[in-house]
Parts: structure tokens; sequence; C-alpha cells
């Protein structure tokens, strides 16, 4: 094989699993997917999106040069790189000095790799000052995190290699489809029973994955924690618990016990609509199982009590005794392509780099000694994702928004809200790779490198620290992120100087979360491929790295894991006459998040919105298969065909929320602790 046509090693584009793929070089500039069969991930599979990852490359749509608004006309026009980097240089600082340094806010993406996402943190608490960053991560998995912290007292999504889940007498899915969102995953599911394992589906929708189920039940949207706190009680009343294992590993048991208590089975079948029968059922397949696994994902998460959902579900895997000790217990399946790494390293309001606190003083000294800078100059806790966007332009908000691997005006709840708040800021800079709704409304849009144009490390849901390698050099005229970052610092005169390297970033990297609960010390480029991906935490180059954690003790001071009592509230907004069905969100099989790079592949079908309701429903209101259907909430409406399926509970309706519309209804209610928005469910009307 001659070097031009060498197969390139390296990973999908798009979600959590981070699907090993080798890309073969054709002719100058053309690749081609090809599987990499020994990556243990996937094994050589993937789904549509892998397949097609290439097709964005060589798009019409691919921005080449910097664009600048004009201010006369309002138009964007071409602009050379030194123009742009000087205009935006130039306007950040004198916002600074009218409005302090908080009047810059950056946003940035759980796509990023671990290297951007290090220097993007880095770049706003030195080169900018700035408290004000955050990334679109808090809206992925941030609820499932603040559990994990507060139960484990370390958030990795999965603490053990998905391919255990195969090993399990029983596995719950709670709130997940991932047969459609990360589709090579499910035939861990098939193995499972083919093992003779049973599979529960917890889930609104009878899905792909539902499909696949020996149990599904089909709660009302917003109540899993009803659902998980009338198991815990039927598990104890059966005499399940496993006493030895709560007395030996945790603590708050005997809190827990007392709020399940009223929890029995009829009560939960009037809450959550499942019949107590199947929640019965449930519980004794759980209460007879040796190795039993809970999985939660967005569908249980993303509400305003999404928190105390996954404390809940955590709460029924350390009563049964699993996490740590016989089998996995508890996991995350996490969305984005680095949902882990991303919200490791500094990217999030309240953290630095190795998942250290931004307000612990040591966490400062360590990391401002890695950086060369004063503990001292650095800024403090920002504000959370949503709440960073809601201060814009206020008296104490950001002025100017640096946005990177978002398309917020697609992502974003309460959308219409947010593009006002976006349209009325001072400067708006978004980095992006075609023109996203976001990148639209921007003052300075700048051209960047897309995954197969450049190398750097993603940190997949099992916690797998992996090497995503260049196998083609990007466009005439494109920039890295890393370019970007490292020429707006020299401009604005930052202290210490930014690497554009990512071998030499991600080694700093180590030493910054060194002794951190992310400790990625041990790694390195060369060990990661040799390896095939390395677990963290890491902490030596001789450490082994870590698949599965909690087998000895919990990352918590006294070595025990938490039972936290939890009180079911329900939705933030019920139905009422006025909106008298529940809306929910989510994905389907052929796009990813927001949509603005699947939405341009030509062998992705691009069906655009619709709206998914049961006949019944569809009956009421007079809505055929088909045709359009406007959809209320108190946010906002939007029209879209109707999809009439018997699939759906007769009192929800689905919209997915790859297309502009969905996000314009979702509710904006806040998880007390994670801050997480209640995309998952509001109340909604739906007329013909």
């Amino acid at each position: 094989m001659t070097p031009e046509t060498e197969a390139v090693r390296t990973h999908c584009p798009y979600c959590s699993l981070q699907c090993g793929m080798s890309l073969q070089k054709q002719g100058r500039a053309a690749l081609e997917v090809q599987p990499w069969p020994d990556f243990p991930v996937n094994e050589g599979a993937l789904c549509r999106k892998g397949w097609t990852a290439v097709g964005l490359r060589g798009s019409r749509e691919r921005l080449t040069t910097p664009l600048v608004k004009d201010r006369v006309t309002g138009e964007l026009r071409a602009a050379g790189w030194d123009e742009a980097l000087d205009l935006v240089a130039g306007r950040v600082r004198d916002l600074q000095a009218a409005h302090g340094k908080d009047a810059i806010a950056v946003f940035g993406g759980g796509g990023l790799t671990n290297e951007k996402a290090y220097q993007l943190g880095k770049f706003a608490r030195v080169a900018l000052g700035t408290s004000q960053i955050d990334y679109n991560g808090r809206w992925c998995m941030s609820s499932a995190a603040s559990a994990g912290n507060q139960a484990f007292g370390v958030d990795r999504g999965l603490p053990f290699p998905l391919a255990d889940v195969e090993h399990a007498d029983v596995v719950v899915l709670v709130g997940s489809n991932l047969a459609e969102t990360i589709p090579p995953a499910a035939r861990h599911l098939d193995r499972l029973r083919e093992r003779g394992g049973r599979l529960v589906v917890i889930d609104p929708r009878r899905t792909l994955t539902a499909e696949r189920a020996d149990l599904f039940l089909q709660p009302v949207p917003g109540t899993d924690l009803a659902l998980a706190l009338g198991i815990l009680h039927l598990l104890d009343a059966q005499g399940a618990v496993d006493e030895e294992y709560v007395a030996a590993r945790t603590t708050g048991w005997a809190d827990v016990r007392r709020s399940v208590a009223s929890w029995w089975p009829e009560r939960v079948e009037r809450t959550t609509g499942v019949a107590a029968d199947d929640l019965r059922e449930l519980a004794g397949l759980l209460a007879g199982a040796e190795r039993a696994v809970v999985l939660t994902a967005r569908g249980a998460e993303q509400h305003a009590q999404g928190t105390a959902t996954v404390l809940s579900w955590i709460n029924v895997a350390l009563a049964l005794g699993m996490p740590g000790k016989r089998f996995a217990g508890y996991g995350c399946l996490t969305g984005q392509g680095n949902g882990q790494g991303g919200r490791e390293h500094g990217q999030k309001a309240d953290q630095l780099p190795g998942y250290r606190m931004i307000d612990d003083p040591a966490a400062r000294d360590h990391v401002a000694a890695v950086w060369g800078v004063d503990p001292a100059s650095l800024p403090g806790r920002g504000r959370s994702a949503y709440e960073l966007l809601e201060s814009l332009g206020t008296d104490d908000g950001a002025k100017a928004l640096l946005v990177l691997g978002s398309n917020i005006v697609v992502s974003a709840p309460n959308a219409v809200r947010v593009t006002e708040w976006l349209e009325a800021l001072d400067l708006l800079v978004v980095c992006d790779i075609v023109m996203s709704e976001t990148a639209a409304l921007a003052d300075v849009v700048l051209p960047v490198t897309q995954w197969a144009e450049e190398t750097g490390t993603m940190t997949n849901l099992e916690g797998r620290v992996i090497l995503r390698q260049q196998a083609a050099a990007p466009p005439a005229g494109v920039r890295s992120d890393l370019d970007v970052i490292a020429g707006l610092a020299e401009r604005l005169g930052s202290p210490i100087p930014f690497s554009t390297e990512p071998e030499e970033i991600f080694a700093e990297l180590g030493r910054a979360s060194a002794g951190g609960k992310a400790d990625y010390a041990g790694i390195s480029y060369d060990r990661i491929r040799a390896e095939q991906g390395v677990f963290w935490p890491c902490p030596a180059p001789s450490h082994p790295g870590t698949p599965r954690l909690f087998a000895d003790a919990f990352a918590t001071p006294d070595g025990r894991a938490r039972f936290l009592a939890q009180e079911f509230a329900g939705a933030a907004e019920q139905p009422d006459r006025a909106y008298p069905v529940h809306l929910t969100t989510g994905r389907v099989l052929a796009q990813y998040q927001s949509g603005a790079q699947t939405r341009r592949i030509r062998d992705l079908p691009d069906t655009g919105p619709f709206v998914e309701m049961h006949p019944m429903l569809a009956a009421r209101v007079g809505a055929r298969d088909g045709e359009p259907v406007l959809v209320r909430t108190r946010r906002g409406e939007m029209k879209a065909p109707a999809r009439v399926v018997d699939t759906i509970r007769p009192d929800t309706v689905f919209v997915p929320f790859h297309w502009v519309g969905a996000n314009r209804l979702t509710n904006d209610a806040l998880d007390p602790s994670s801050r997480m928005p209640e995309f998952k469910v509001c109340a909604a009307s739906v007329t013909s």
C-alpha cells in the first residue's frame, strides 16, 4: 500500500460510542470509510451516520473563509483571517474596558476534542479573565454527572466497559433508545438476550430499542422518578435488599427506606400510568438477578428533577448490592461524542482540568502552577449554560459571546427567547464548519477544521480515552479551533502563550489533571495507539488504566456510596385545558444533535421535522398522517406533518429536535442541582 492510499485509523465524528473506523484516501482529497474490526467498542460495525461521515467534505456549504458582518448593510462578507481576528480582539478589549472582564462569555461544545475543551477553558480564564464559560454538554448528561458525583463521588458515565452488559441477567434501560441513537451498541443487547438475559425498556414511546425488550413499561413523561421509588419500595418489601452490602459499602439507606415506604404499586400506577402488575414483574426480575444494571439516558435525565431521577435509580442499584461488587449496577449512556471528556477539563462554569472544582483553593493552586499564572488571577465560578444565555445583555451579563462547537439556536430550550438574546449582543463570534442557524446570526464567522482534518483525543461513554487522527488536509483558508484560540490569545496580550499542537496540549492536560478525579497523567498518544484507548483514571505511565471503578471503594471521603432520599414533584409544567397533552423530544436514526452536519449529507435521509401522535389523539384533533398539524406551548409554536403511530402514549406527542422548531416549544425550567433544562416534557396543544 502506498502512502497516498494508506488507511488512517480514527473514530466516528458523532456520538459518544466513538466507533473505530479507518479512512482510506482516494486520490488527492477524497476519503472512504472502512471498518476497523479490531477496535473493541464497535468491532467494525458502524451506523449509517458513521458510514457516510465523510460526506460533508467537499460540500458546497463548507465554510472556507472568515466572514464579517458589514455594519452598513448588515450582510456577512468575506474577510481575511487577520482582519477577522483583529476585529474580534479589538471589540473584546473595548467591551471589557467598558464593562469588565465578564462582559465576554464563551460557549463550548461536547463535540470538541479534549485538547480544544482544555484550551478553551484556559483561554477563558487566562486570556479573557472571564468567569462566563459553559458548554452545551450541560444539556446532555449533567443530571447524571451531578448524581454520580453525589452518590459515588465521581462522574464517569459508564464505570465499566459497555460490553459488560452482555453478561447481565437483567438490563433496565430508562429513557434510552440506543438502537437509533448509538446503533452499534444494540448488539450488546442482542448478545445479552442470546445468553438468556432479560431486557427491560422504560420509555413513553415503543421505539426500535423497546421492540427488543422482554418487558416494556410506558410511563407518562416526567414520571421516571416515581417509577424508581416504586421499584425500590417493592424490592424492600420482597426482602431483596442486599443488607450486608448496604451495611458495608453505603450510607443513608435508612432515610431512603423511609422515603419509599408510601410508594406502593397502585400509587405508582396512578402517577406513572404503568400497571401495578408490570411494576411487580420488573421488581421480581431485579430481585432474582445475580447481575443487574440500570442504564439511564436523556429521557430520564433532561428534566427539572433529572438529578433526583438518576439518584433514585442509583438507589435501586445500591439496594441490590451491585456497584463495585457483583456487577456494574448503574451507568449513564452519554450522548455527545466527547460528552464525557468535554466536561472534565475546564469548559464548565464550575470546573478546572481533571474534574477539579474552580472554587477549591488547592485545585486553583495546582492548575495555576501548570499554566504559569497567579492563582489569584483566575476568576471564580460562572453561570451554567442556559443561565449564561439568559443573562446576555443584562446589566451584569455578557455583551459578547464566542461560540465553538455548538448550534445554540437549534439546541437551546425556549429557543425563540434565546435567539432574541443572541441577536441583541454587541458581538457574536461563531466558529463552525458550515453556516449553522447560530452562525447566520453572527457578527464574525470563523471557518474551522472538521474531524477528519485534525488530530485530537476524545473520551467515550466508557471513560476510554481514544485518538482521532488526521486523515486529510483541510481546505485552503480553514484553520483549527486551536489556531483561533491561540491567535486571539496573542492579540489580547495573554500572559502565557497558547500552543496549537494537539499532542503538546494533551501532555499539558495530563499534568493539569494529575491528582484529580479524571486523572490523565499516565496517558499519551503513543499509549492510546498501542492499547486502543486507555481508561481514566490513569495517574502514571505504568498504571494499567481503570476500566472498572469502585471495586475496592467509592470516590467519596469515606469510600462509601451514598443513598440519597428523593421526593417526587412531577414535571414543572402539567397539562391543562389550554395545553392538554405532554410534549417530548428526542432523536432519530439518520440525524445527529442540531443536524448542522447530518442534514447536509446527501446520503442521509432528511425527512424534516414531524409530530408523532397516537391514532386516538389524531382522531380527537382531526389530524391525518402526513398532513400538517400545529403544536403550541406557552413558549412558541411549530407546524409539521403528523406521523400517526400506535407506538406512543395517547396523551403524548413526540417531536425530533434536529431541526428548528422543537426547541421553540421546550421548557427552560432548570434542575436545581445540574442546571439541566426540562427538554423532555412540557404541556402542549395540537390542532390540525
